[in-house]
């Protein structure tokens, strides 16, 4: 018996041995699988700067601002000559990059502009899908961005990445004029007694339609709006502004507010709403900060490192701090970035509801234009 039991025991020990050995050399297995995958990674990258650094230039078309954002990356890629075609806004780049590619001539690298203007070119063709782009690990990693996914817009997911989520405050008010309290819904904004006093940034279109597209809101509210309540339609903020200020209007519904926040910073009696303070929440942009790659780039290399850096934690700080200095708000969203260059009062909230509109659902204007043309007020008509 105690032969039989030593045997038994030496059996034990060997096949605890055996799967011992055969669990070292699984893990071995996958530590030189996941080092030959990182190895391949690493290797294309390398490889893509290479790449870039030889073919010297990398060309944007980029709104106003992006200008203080690339230094950075100049610094880091000194090999990299970068040049600007510059303008504001898709009005100004959009035509541009139309007429080129219907002539054959393919100039720019990436397009950095509003997502409207990217999802025309999107439609015309101008674009090339940018996953496949996306080398370094942390630009992959998907819990790196606001909600664990990446902010793609187009229909595809693939083309017009949404980089910028900030809030957009528009509902502003002479602070000696309006009680905040009276207004806890945007429905509040019927009510006869602002009859006449609500004056209303003109353009862009774009920041209409949270109203128009908001589940709670929608056409019959800014149908109400234009027809009931007599709203004054100016295409000068500045103009807004004074008004607002000197109390000839005690609300404003303003995109963007720049100019508003200003004058809030001087001291003069001007509030903004604060996206926790209606109930139907309030409406999340990237403004001009989303980035889409040009078709037949002519630096494609050059374009992947650069899109790939401007992703990068060091990219979007350097994104958040250089298009808030010009357009005086901005959010990345990635998570794991300081905010320290949001206004505390402009930084995403928890148990806000934001409804996002850098949606393709959300692009066309008609319907709202159609709307203000038919409702709408304009000083001397």
């Amino acid at each position: 018996m105690k032969e039989l039991s030593r045997v038994v025991h030496l059996s034990l020990k060997v096949f605890v041995l055996a799967l011992t050995l055969f669990g070292l050399q699984r893990v071995a297995g996958d530590v030189l699988q996941g080092g030959q995958a990182g190895g391949g990674k690493e290797q294309e990258w390398e490889k893509t700067i290479s790449a870039a650094k030889a073919e010297g230039r990398l060309t944007l078309y980029a709104n106003t601002g992006y200008e203080k954002i690339f230094p950075k990356f100049e610094k880091r890629y000194p090999e990299i000559k970068v040049v600007y075609v510059l303008g504001r806004g898709a009005p100004d780049l959009l035509p541009r990059v139309l007429s080129e590619q219907r002539a054959g001539k393919y100039i720019g690298d990436l397009f950095l502009v509003g997502v409207t203007g990217a999802f025309t070119l999107y439609e015309a063709g101008a674009l090339v899908p940018m996953r496949s782009a996306l080398i370094l690990p942390e630009v992959v990693d998907k819990s790196k961005w606001w909600e664990g996914k990446h902010p793609f817009v187009d229909p595809d997911g693939q083309n017009i990445f949404a980089m910028n989520g900030m809030f957009r405050v528009e509902v502003v008010y002479n602070t000696k004029l309006v009680d905040p309290q009276e207004l806890k819904s945007y429905w509040d904004l019927l009510n006869p007694k602002w009859k006449n006093k609500i004056v209303m940034y003109r353009q862009p279109l774009s920041h209409l339609k949270f109203y128009y597209y908001h589940p709670d809101l929608g056409p019959e509210f800014l149908k109400r709006l234009f027809s009931e309540m007599g709203v004054t339609a100016s295409g000068d903020v500045r103009q807004i502004t004074d008004w607002l200020s000197v109390g000839k209007f005690p609300l404003g519904i303003v995109s963007p507010i720049a100019d508003i926040m200003v004058a809030e910073r001087q001291g003069l009696p001007i509030g903004i709403f604060q996206p926790d303070h209606f109930k139907e929440g309030t409406n999340l942009v990237a403004a001009a900060g989303s980035v889409a790659l040009l078709k037949n780039a002519p630096h494609p290399n050059a374009a992947k490192v650069a899109l790939n850096w401007l992703l990068s934690r060091e990219g979007q700080i350097a994104f958040q701090k250089g298009y808030a200095e010009v357009a005086g708000a901005a959010e990345s969203r990635r998570i794991d970035i300081p905010k320290d260059e949001v206004r505390s009062e402009y930084r995403r909230k928890d148990g806000v509801k934001y409804l996002d509109m850098e949606r393709h659902e959300f692009i066309d204007p008609k319907p709202i234009n159609d709307l203000m043309k038919k409702f709408l007020v304009t000083p001397g008509k």
